[in-house]
Protein backbone atom coordinates (compact mmCIF):
# COMPACT_ATOMS: atom_id res chain seq x y z
CA UNK A 1 0.00 0.00 0.00
CA UNK A 2 2.99 2.23 0.52
CA UNK A 3 4.68 2.11 -2.99
CA UNK A 4 0.73 2.43 -4.54
CA UNK A 5 0.28 5.40 -2.67
CA UNK A 6 3.64 6.81 -3.36
CA UNK A 7 2.74 5.91 -7.25
CA UNK A 8 -0.18 8.27 -7.01
CA UNK A 9 1.62 10.79 -5.15
CA UNK A 10 4.58 11.28 -7.69
CA UNK A 11 1.54 11.59 -10.29
CA UNK A 12 -0.11 13.95 -8.69
CA UNK A 13 2.97 16.19 -7.32
CA UNK A 14 4.51 16.59 -10.68
CA UNK A 15 1.34 16.69 -12.41
CA UNK A 16 1.14 20.17 -9.47
CA UNK A 17 4.36 21.33 -10.62
CA UNK A 18 4.29 21.13 -14.53
CA UNK A 19 6.81 17.73 -14.31
CA UNK A 20 6.99 14.21 -15.10
CA UNK A 21 7.62 11.28 -12.42
CA UNK A 22 6.73 7.90 -13.50
CA UNK A 23 8.19 4.26 -11.75
CA UNK A 24 9.01 2.61 -15.29
CA UNK A 25 10.86 -0.50 -13.23
CA UNK A 26 9.55 -2.14 -10.24
CA UNK A 27 10.67 -5.24 -8.86
CA UNK A 28 7.78 -7.14 -6.05
CA UNK A 29 9.51 -9.76 -4.20
CA UNK A 30 8.83 -12.61 -3.99
CA UNK A 31 6.67 -11.96 -7.28
CA UNK A 32 4.10 -14.12 -6.79
CA UNK A 33 0.63 -13.53 -8.54
CA UNK A 34 -1.36 -14.21 -5.27
CA UNK A 35 1.07 -12.87 -2.44
CA UNK A 36 1.65 -9.97 -0.63
CA UNK A 37 5.17 -8.85 -1.31
CA UNK A 38 7.80 -8.85 1.25
CA UNK A 39 9.61 -5.88 -0.60
CA UNK A 40 9.56 -3.96 -3.58
CA UNK A 41 12.03 -2.50 -5.60
CA UNK A 42 11.27 0.96 -7.66
CA UNK A 43 13.09 3.42 -9.90
CA UNK A 44 11.39 7.28 -10.11
CA UNK A 45 12.52 9.07 -13.31
CA UNK A 46 11.65 12.33 -12.78
CA UNK A 47 11.96 15.35 -15.06
CA UNK A 48 11.15 19.12 -15.39
CA UNK A 49 11.66 21.83 -17.20
CA UNK A 50 14.60 23.54 -14.40
CA UNK A 51 16.34 22.14 -11.70
CA UNK A 52 14.67 23.70 -8.93
CA UNK A 53 11.57 21.64 -9.87
CA UNK A 54 12.98 18.20 -10.18
CA UNK A 55 14.32 18.97 -6.52
CA UNK A 56 11.12 20.22 -5.38
CA UNK A 57 9.32 17.63 -7.18
CA UNK A 58 11.60 14.61 -6.07
CA UNK A 59 11.62 16.27 -2.55
CA UNK A 60 8.14 16.35 -2.44
CA UNK A 61 7.80 12.44 -3.81
CA UNK A 62 10.27 11.18 -1.20
CA UNK A 63 8.57 12.76 1.67
CA UNK A 64 5.14 11.36 0.62
CA UNK A 65 7.18 8.01 0.56
CA UNK A 66 8.24 8.24 3.85
CA UNK A 67 4.63 9.38 5.40
CA UNK A 68 3.32 6.00 3.77
CA UNK A 69 5.80 4.06 4.99
CA UNK A 70 5.25 5.38 8.51
CA UNK A 71 1.67 4.99 7.96
CA UNK A 72 1.94 1.27 6.96
CA UNK A 73 4.76 0.48 9.05
CA UNK A 74 7.17 -0.57 6.02
CA UNK A 75 10.60 0.41 6.29
CA UNK A 76 11.87 2.53 3.31
CA UNK A 77 15.28 3.11 2.08
CA UNK A 78 15.87 5.72 -0.75
CA UNK A 79 19.15 7.11 -2.24
CA UNK A 80 19.75 8.48 -5.80
CA UNK A 81 21.31 6.48 -8.61
CA UNK A 82 21.58 8.68 -11.25
CA UNK A 83 20.88 12.30 -12.35
CA UNK A 84 21.72 13.89 -15.46
CA UNK A 85 22.00 17.49 -15.59
CA UNK A 86 20.06 19.95 -17.94
CA UNK A 87 21.43 19.67 -21.55
CA UNK A 88 21.60 22.61 -23.95
CA UNK A 89 21.25 22.44 -27.44
CA UNK A 90 22.87 24.93 -29.98
CA UNK A 91 20.69 27.45 -30.41
CA UNK A 92 22.22 28.56 -33.30
CA UNK A 93 21.61 25.14 -34.94
CA UNK A 94 18.36 24.97 -33.64
CA UNK A 95 17.25 27.66 -35.51
CA UNK A 96 18.59 26.84 -38.46
CA UNK A 97 16.92 23.69 -38.26
CA UNK A 98 13.54 25.39 -37.80
CA UNK A 99 14.23 27.74 -40.45
CA UNK A 100 15.18 24.55 -42.86
CA UNK A 101 11.91 22.91 -42.04
CA UNK A 102 9.39 26.22 -41.90
CA UNK A 103 9.77 27.28 -38.67
CA UNK A 104 8.87 23.53 -36.43
CA UNK A 105 7.90 23.96 -33.39
CA UNK A 106 11.02 23.85 -30.63
CA UNK A 107 10.49 21.58 -27.93
CA UNK A 108 11.96 21.48 -24.75
CA UNK A 109 13.52 17.59 -24.12
CA UNK A 110 15.04 16.41 -20.63
CA UNK A 111 16.41 13.10 -23.05
CA UNK A 112 19.66 11.72 -22.02
CA UNK A 113 20.05 10.12 -25.70
CA UNK A 114 23.08 10.51 -27.62
CA UNK A 115 22.66 13.85 -28.43
CA UNK A 116 22.55 15.04 -24.84
CA UNK A 117 25.87 13.80 -24.57
CA UNK A 118 27.25 14.91 -27.61
CA UNK A 119 26.29 18.90 -26.38
CA UNK A 120 29.26 19.25 -24.32
CA UNK A 121 31.14 18.83 -26.97
CA UNK A 122 29.96 20.01 -30.45
CA UNK A 123 27.04 21.62 -31.36
CA UNK A 124 23.87 19.41 -31.43
CA UNK A 125 20.45 19.25 -31.40
CA UNK A 126 17.47 16.74 -31.96
CA UNK A 127 14.38 15.88 -34.38
CA UNK A 128 11.71 14.03 -32.99
CA UNK A 129 9.23 12.30 -35.13
CA UNK A 130 5.11 12.90 -33.82
CA UNK A 131 3.90 10.36 -31.48
CA UNK A 132 0.15 10.59 -31.40
CA UNK A 133 0.07 9.02 -28.12
CA UNK A 134 3.23 10.43 -26.46
CA UNK A 135 4.10 7.51 -25.25
CA UNK A 136 8.04 6.78 -25.42
CA UNK A 137 10.53 4.32 -24.66
CA UNK A 138 7.77 1.32 -24.78
CA UNK A 139 6.87 -1.63 -26.64
CA UNK A 140 3.63 0.92 -26.99
CA UNK A 141 5.20 3.75 -28.74
CA UNK A 142 3.99 4.28 -32.19
CA UNK A 143 4.15 6.40 -35.19
CA UNK A 144 2.67 6.01 -38.55
CA UNK A 145 4.91 5.42 -41.57
CA UNK A 146 3.83 8.87 -42.74
CA UNK A 147 4.99 10.44 -39.56
CA UNK A 148 8.21 8.79 -40.13
CA UNK A 149 8.41 9.64 -43.71
CA UNK A 150 8.07 13.30 -42.67
CA UNK A 151 11.15 12.91 -40.09
CA UNK A 152 13.29 11.19 -42.66
CA UNK A 153 12.66 13.94 -45.14
CA UNK A 154 13.34 16.54 -42.22
CA UNK A 155 16.92 15.06 -41.63
CA UNK A 156 17.73 15.41 -45.08
CA UNK A 157 16.85 18.17 -46.08
CA UNK A 158 18.93 19.68 -42.48
CA UNK A 159 22.07 17.81 -43.52
CA UNK A 160 21.81 18.71 -46.90
CA UNK A 161 21.70 22.31 -45.94
CA UNK A 162 24.15 21.92 -43.14
CA UNK A 163 26.58 20.06 -45.83
CA UNK A 164 26.16 23.21 -48.80
CA UNK A 165 26.36 25.89 -46.27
Amino acid sequence: MAFAGTVLAAREVAAQRGALATFGKVIAEPGGVNGVSAAVHAWLDARAADEETLLDTVTTIRSACLGFSQEHGVTVSVRQESAAPEVRFDAELRDRISAVLGGVPVLPTGAGHDAGVLAARVPTAMLFVRNPTGVSHSPAEHAELADCEAGVSALAAVLEELACR
